[in-house]
């Protein structure tokens, strides 16, 4: 994103982007997102609420999460308008920062709130009794706000570094200049590292921690053994299917920059412009996956969501107790 490219570096002189099937591909996909995850996110909005104020400490990194994936979604209109324009943006200078502002933080807000939320389960279950000082509320609101301003503020001052007249090249195309440059490639090789790869290790940890310290409970149901290790699985695999093609490719398109000569440059970028677009628009369907995965798995959050109906033959629930902690086994209530 920080540029310092001149006129012949601009796309149409690099990557042909005409119109073609692909605008509508991408255009179906960010659809989907916008769907389902608009309709998912406010559904689960009021059972997080209700977790937050029964004292769990989840939920407070599961509303951060919600609220990050609801900014993007936002903006998502801007980018289908985008694709069904032909890859032509005509909305001007601050709507297209403000698209690529709200992408780039969410997908690195979502990714470090799931590093939180996967630490907490692992403390949760690991170390039951020591965790309890640390899983307070408050410690929780600060790691997110935390989260949200590191990344939000790097990104803010990489529009500020943008020294480009705007994002548009010639062909008033939003954030798809070719080919990259030296302080961007350099930039996609720490987003890789610190964005990826990092956290996709902090991840497989504390599931085997989850999956070894669940395994080896001899309380624990065979039922809800094999939960564990199905839930531990999916949260790697969607992690990996929504982020890892993206920063793969990133990842193989800042090594080329390096290695190649612009003219052979410019012909990979062009034979991987098709792929990477459609990691792109994959890489959106987190702000689906997000909710379905951290809520509607959990029985508790359910039963919240039909709370309504069930007012009368419903206990309450001791807001003081923890309750990841009151059930008989060492499975949370969510992932």
């Amino acid at each position: 994103m920080v540029t310092n490219n001149s006129k012949d570096n601009h796309t149409a002189h690099c990557v042909e982007i005409s119109a073609s099937p692909i605008s509508d591909l991408l255009m179906s996909i960010y659809i989907l997102a916008f769907a389902l995850g608009l309709v998912a996110n406010l559904l689960t909005v009021g059972p997080i609420i209700r977790q937050i104020c029964s004292h769990n400490v989840l939920g407070i990194y599961l509303l951060n999460l919600s609220i990050s994936d609801l900014l993007y979604i936002f903006t998502m209109p801007l980018w289908i308008y985008y694709y069904r324009n032909d890859h032509r943006w005509d909305l001007g200078l601050k709507s297209c920062q403000m698209a690529g502002f709200f992408y780039y933080s969410n997908m690195y807000i979502s990714i470090y709130l799931l590093c939180c939320i996967s630490v907490d389960r692992c403390l949760a279950i690991t170390f039951p009794l020591q965790a309890k000082t640390f899983r307070r509320s408050r410690y929780a609101w600060g790691v997110c706000l935390l989260v949200t301003l590191v990344v939000m503020s790097l990104h803010i001052l990489v529009l500020v570094m943008d020294n480009l007249e705007d994002p548009l090249d010639d062909d008033i195309r939003c954030y798809e200049s070719f080919p990259l440059t030296d302080s961007v490639a350099l930039f996609n090789l720490i987003r890789v590292g610190l964005g990826f790869v990092a956290p996709l290790v902090l991840l497989v940890f504390c599931y085997t921690q989850i999956f070894s310290k669940v395994r080896r409970s001899h309380g624990v149901e065979e039922q809800v053994k094999r939960k564990v290790k199905l839930l531990s699985v999916a949260v790697i695999v969607i992690f990996a299917v929504c982020f890892a093609p993206y920063h793969i490719l990133l990842l193989l398109r800042s090594l080329a920059y390096h290695s190649m000569e612009r003219a052979a440059n410019c012909h990979f970028e062009q034979s991987l412009h098709f792929c990477f677009s459609c990691t792109l628009a994959l890489s959106s369907l987190n702000s689906v996956v997000d909710p379905l995965l951290y809520v509607l798995v959990s029985n508790g959050v359910k039963e919240d969501m039909c709370f309504p109906c069930r007012r009368g033959r419903r206990k309450e629930p001791n807001p003081s107790a923890p309750v990841t902690l009151q059930r008989q086994t060492y499975l949370p209530t969510l992932p």
